[in-house]
């Protein structure tokens, strides 16, 4: 489960970022990732959009390495999708062009909406039946070489403790991990950060 797209051009994260804030497609995406696979004809019926938009908008996503055809459903103009397995790490803001930076910055306020929503349904279902939901806050302090080398450290635990959808055990569920790392400004903490 490493980065999805480890060699990019900041123009095609550019484009990348541009694609994932179109809110139809981030529609789509969640609709094969859920579902599996569809067609044009089936996200038109389920999203409420005619064909040949979803249509469109699926070949853009393809464009970007986000979905795949599967060759073997397809047939004549009838084309089958499934979602590609896909993390990226937005690089440090400093080496970013302005356009990058204002394209990745308008897909984080979209991401902000998602993850506040689930950052609710998470605390809503830590105390549920079956005890999945896992909610944790921390504070400590740390270098920027102690930050950088943490985060490398939490991309390498998910690869091992993940799974792709096609080798994930019968009892494995999807899970959506998240992980702000936010330095305070300097100057004002005199004690110990506690992650309240």
């Amino acid at each position: 489960m490493t980065d999805g797209l480890p060699e990019m051009t900041s123009l095609e994260r550019t484009a990348l970022y541009k694609s994932l804030g179109n809110p139809l497609r981030r529609r789509i995406l969640e609709y094969l990732g859920r579902h599996g696979e569809a067609n044009s004809t089936v996200l038109a019926r389920e999203l409420g959009e005619s064909s040949g938009t979803t249509s469109y908008h699926l070949r853009k996503l393809a464009e970007q390495r986000l979905i795949e055809e599967i060759p073997e459903k397809s047939a004549g103009r009838e084309r089958w999708w499934r979602a590609l397995p896909f993390s990226h790490t937005t690089p440090d803001p400093a080496a970013m062009s302005p356009e990058e930076y204002a394209a990745a910055a308008r897909l984080a306020h979209l991401k902000i909406e998602f993850d506040t929503a689930l950052y609710r349904r998470a605390h809503e279902e830590y105390r549920g039946p079956e005890g999945w939901a896992q909610v944790q806050r921390h504070g400590t302090w740390m270098t920027r070489e102690d930050l950088l080398a943490f985060m490398e450290d939490y991309r390498a635990l998910l690869d091992r403790y993940g799974h792709r959808r096609e080798e994930a055990p019968q009892e494995a569920r999807p899970v959506l991990v998240r992980l702000y790392a936010v330095p305070e400004p300097v100057g004002e903490w005199n004690g110990e950060p506690t992650g309240p």
